[in-house]
């Protein structure tokens, strides 16, 4: 109200004086009153300004307050259904310090429990539910005794089992020869031939030098152009009932998934790189039981074999979709030294993608890729 409406409405009450129109005067040129009303999910109270109703003498006068009498509190007449049968929470009083408590009966339940919208735990099948937290020591963020990185070998071997049992074992690949009539075990040593020979039963060839040449020259053969011939080695070398080389199971996953020199067959993909994380899972078993702190000889494998699954829950590549499996597989990748998996996990956490957002955490795995040379263009973090 301005100062001329002011004195207009001094002006009228000195020329009603004290007439029997003066309370309708004053009604009339009075401001809207404003009541201001505190309320929650079941109740509203009416609080009053200083010098309100409650008197001068006393103690709350010269504060907010709320009417705490019964008869002048009055439920949310649009959540009234859902109020206690038992009259708890229509006639809940609260402090005006509290904001929320529980009702003198102790009946009453927040609105989200009564419509059973709570959230459930935060989990995937894909995902091991007895996952062990990573303990690091203070003064040891160096890991320069590999306790960190014996822990986060020790999830992705979990990572690779769990991930095996929802997946069917891959066949052998169309048009390749058997060369072992079983599947056999892996050993840390394997046959100093390839996969020409046949190996021993029972037993799985790892690595070796001839593998290592075939390997080599499937690589030859992709990278001129001849993705037929360079699919068709990986395949072989990938065959679970012959060498079964990890190695050549991712390379041979990805021809699958990308469709280099065959029929793409996003599924078939799957199988093959998770046969690659439980083999390479199986020798750093090994290494981690023999006190090895910083891997056995699949350690990259089992690395690379982890981080491509995470692109197929992140992007739905022959599975469906896990935004969770996705950021695990990404930041166990990343811890165990792979640059890319720590781009991948840093846009997880700033994006929130299958983990809460937190901006220091993403900070933290670009910063640690663009040490290890693996700088976004662009990137300021």
């Amino acid at each position: 109200m301005g100062l001329r409406d002011l004195l207009k409405k001094k002006q009228h009450l000195d020329e009603d004086g004290d007439g029997p129109d003066r309370p309708a005067t004053i009604k009339r040129l009075n401001a809207p009153e404003f009541t201001f009303v505190r309320s929650d999910t079941y109740t509203e109270e009416v609080i009053h300004p200083p010098g309100g109703p409650r008197g001068e003498n006393d103690e709350s006068s010269s504060y907010l307050t709320a009417d705490s009498h019964k008869g002048e509190k009055s439920s949310r007449l649009s959540l009234d259904v859902f109020r206690s049968s038992k009259g708890g929470g229509g006639n809940r009083s609260r402090s005006g310090s509290v904001s929320s408590g529980k009702s003198a009966s102790g009946g009453s339940k927040r609105l989200s429990h009564r419509l059973h919208l709570s959230r459930s735990p935060v989990s995937s099948e894909n995902v091991p539910q007895d996952l062990p937290e990573i303990v690091v020591l203070e003064g040891a963020e160096e890991d320069k005794d590999g306790n960190t990185e014996s822990q986060w070998e020790k999830r992705a071997t979990m990572l690779a089992k769990e991930n095996e049992k929802n997946r069917s074992r891959p066949s052998t690949p169309v048009g390749m020869s058997i060369v072992s009539p079983r599947p056999p075990q892996l050993t840390l040593d394997g046959p100093v031939d390839g996969y020409q020979q046949q190996p021993k039963p029972n037993e799985k060839v790892v690595s070796s030098k001839a593998i290592d040449e075939d390997i080599q020259e499937a690589i030859r053969l992709h990278e001129s152009g001849q993705l037929e011939r360079s699919t068709a080695l990986f395949g072989r070398l990938a065959d679970p009932k012959g060498a079964n080389n990890p190695l050549s199971q991712v390379l041979y996953g990805l021809a699958l998934r990308h469709g280099w020199g065959c029929t793409p067959d996003a599924a078939a993909a799957v199988n093959y790189l998770s046969a690659a994380a439980s083999n390479a899972a199986e020798i750093e078993q090994l290494a981690l039981q023999a006190g090895l702190k910083k891997g056995g000889a699949a350690k990259g494998e089992l690395v690379l074999a982890i981080f491509e699954l995470a692109n197929c829950f992140r992007h739905g590549w022959g599975i469906p979709k896990d935004p969770i499996a996705a950021k695990q597989y990404y930041e166990t990748a990343a811890n165990l030294g792979d640059t890319d998996a720590m781009n991948e996990v840093a846009w997880c956490y700033l994006e929130g993608f299958g983990t809460k957002k937190d901006k220091y955490a993403a900070a933290r795995y670009y910063r640690q890729a663009e040490k290890a040379g693996n700088k976004i263009i662009g990137n300021t973090w």
